[in-house]
């Protein structure tokens, strides 16, 4: 099941961005989607029977002047949008994560976890906090670790919540899309790389990030945030060059209504730019693979109030739309 997206005046910034769609009982195709919910197959529009999102960002410089003119052509077959199921935007061959990037956040947690004995007051902590958050930004290295594709699902599919999972957590996070293949680029020539950006809803199960029987071996990433539909991707990939600024874009999460992250990507501690440029030095990002640039404060542990059976999720960023989703516990086998 799925649930249904609200309607919008304007679903993104920009002319038009890319979707991955399908028809009722129809295999999914590549559309270029109009702010008006309209909705041009580009498998018909590109003479292409084959094509899917991934493949036109292989091909992005031949790619994009072609959608910017169908985005402007009178002409163009247009379908309304709610005829269609909206997929996950892209298959990704890599998925780059990263951690501890927002600045409240990260000084937020280092003031929550107090060592014993320090008896300083919060507005002490938080200075010493903030100090840190300023070195880091401008000495050490984004944290990123790597992501499952299997994880992904549609903006508006349930997530189902895995029996083992104690404390499911969410976090809302802008996505970059590469559409270009980038290797040990500079932060200054990262921007040229990215296509586009969406938006990640990047679960992760709490009880599970340090391993009880080994805690001196660290982080298990492929437990706490691998299970399948554990990545709310989409709805879109809007163009980079619909975005004026992608480090300054508000990504608000609600839980049930409530709203629960509230922040700018201008509190990101590392840009997206030295995000990717980061992830390059070591890999080679590919077309359609997602670089996810960390979430902000307001987790469910930070409100002692975790995922359950039965709530809905809803995570808009700026100029990229909505994602919708229902959490639904696994049936006991």
């Amino acid at each position: 099941m799925s649930v249904k997206p609200e309607p919008a005046s304007a679903l993104f910034a920009g002319p038009f961005a890319l979707a991955t769609l399908s028809a009722p009982d129809g295999p999914a195709f590549p559309a270029l989607v109009t702010p008006d919910a309209r909705v041009t197959d580009l498998r018909t529009a590109l003479g292409d029977p084959g094509a899917s999102v991934r493949g036109l960002l292989e091909d992005w410089d031949a790619v994009l002047p072609r959608l910017r003119a169908l985005a402007s052509e009178g002409g163009a077959v247009r379908l309304p949008l709610a005829d269609f199921r909206v997929h996950a935007p892209v298959e990704p061959r890599q998925v780059f994560q990263s951690g501890a990037n927002y600045r409240q956040h990260v000084i937020d947690l280092h003031v929550a976890h107090r060592a014993p004995g320090d008896d300083r007051p919060e507005s002490e902590r938080r200075a010493e906090a903030a100090e840190i958050m300023d070195r880091r930004a401008a000495e050490d290295l984004p944290y990123v670790f790597i992501g499952l594709p299997s994880a992904i699902t549609g903006p508006y599919d349930d997530v189902v919540l895995p029996a083992w999972a104690e404390q499911p957590d969410w976090e809302l996070e802008l996505a970059a899309v590469i559409g270009r293949p980038a290797h040990r680029v500079t932060p200054e020539e990262a921007p040229a790389h990215i296509a586009g950006y969406t938006i990640a809803n990047d679960l992760t199960d709490r009880a599970t990030v340090f391993r009880r029987d080994m805690p001196q071996i660290g982080t298990d990433w492929l437990r706490s945030k691998n299970a399948p539909g554990f990545t709310p991707l989409g709805p879109w990939i809007v163009p980079s060059e619909s975005l004026a600024d992608p480090d300054d874009l508000r990504v608000r999460l609600r839980l049930n209504g409530e709203t629960m992250q509230d922040e700018s990507t201008k509190d990101m501690i590392f840009t997206v730019a030295r995000m990717v440029a980061h992830a390059s030095q070591t890999a080679r990002l590919l077309p359609g693979d997602l670089v996810l640039t960390g979430s902000p404060a307001g987790n469910g542990m930070h409100w002692g109030r975790l995922l359950r059976d039965g709530d809905i999720m809803e995570g808009t960023i700026t100029g990229l739309g909505t994602q919708r989703t229902r959490c639904v516990a696994e049936a006991a086998s």
